[in-house]
């Protein structure tokens, strides 16, 4: 029986890395995918037939907590409504696992992440979870370069293996061969984009490439401008709530100073 493999897109994880480098903080989530167990049967010459096992973790999508330590209690039990509140429009089967993005740590699970690893598994009746650890480190004292370490973890029996994990778009460890890609998370923004973009038009014709690649531009130029409004509105906030907690800062010293 081969071992488990874990694999994930290059935008994922370029995600998850680009969401805990904007947090003043550790990061954890829920891991949204498919798991798939198969069998092999391979015929050569000199073996009537070989059966081999595969199984494969896609990660398609991650959903993060807004706040640490909101998925669980603090002696480990899952909160339902917390991960209800989280899955929104997303079914419980589609969740294969979690993650914790730690710094400069160790590539081990602690005690509390194994406990709560079991607990989810027994709560989403779902044997199969996996782990995933992410843990950034900076190389030089600016901050101007990050080392990011990832792996990925599955218990078995309670014990915990270190399982490799494939990165789809930054070259196969594996030997080329026919593989079976896993149908995407089903998301809102997903099904909008295909009914409105997708090969086929309202009457059932197949649509040309150019034409599709046209309205997808159209399409990807508004997103675009509506993102680049939000991230300046986000600026305006942060500067303000800098501004309000220096104020207080200096409000509080100015208390402090006339009480002595």
């Amino acid at each position: 029986m081969a071992e488990p493999t874990v694999r994930v897109s290059g935008t994922v994880l370029a995600s998850l890395m680009f969401q805990h480098l904007n947090s003043d903080s550790d990061v954890e989530g829920l891991v949204l995918g498919e798991g798939r167990i198969e069998e092999q049967v391979t015929i050569s010459d000199s073996q009537a037939d070989h059966i081999h096992i595969e199984e494969t973790y896609n990660v398609q999508k991650h959903i993060a907590c807004h706040r640490l330590n909101t998925l669980y209690s603090s002696t480990g039990d899952l909160n339902m409504e917390a991960v209800q509140k989280m899955l929104v429009d997303n079914k419980r089967e589609s969740v294969i696992g979690w993650y914790r993005q730690r710094r400069n740590t160790e590539q081990q699970m602690t005690l509390r992440e194994k406990l709560i690893h079991e607990n989810l598994k027994n709560v989403l009746s779902n044997p199969h979870m996996i782990f995933l650890l992410l843990t950034p480190s900076k190389v030089t004292p600016s901050g101007s370069t990050h080392r990011m370490e990832y792996s990925a973890f599955i218990s078995r029996s309670r014990c915990f293996v270190n399982v490799p994990i494939l990165v789809t778009n930054l070259g196969l460890l594996e030997q080329l061969a026919y593989w079976k890609v896993s149908t995407s998370c089903s998301a809102a923004g997903y099904s909008l984009t295909m009914k409105k973009h997708g090969f086929f038009s309202s009457d059932g014709l197949l649509k040309e490439v150019n034409s599709m690649n046209e309205s997808l531009q159209v399409e990807l130029q508004k997103s675009c401008r509506d993102v680049e409004e939000s991230e300046r509105l986000v600026e305006a906030l942060q500067a303000e709530v800098s501004s309000l907690r220096r104020r207080l800062k200096e409000k509080q010293q100015k208390e402090a100073t006339e009480g002595d």
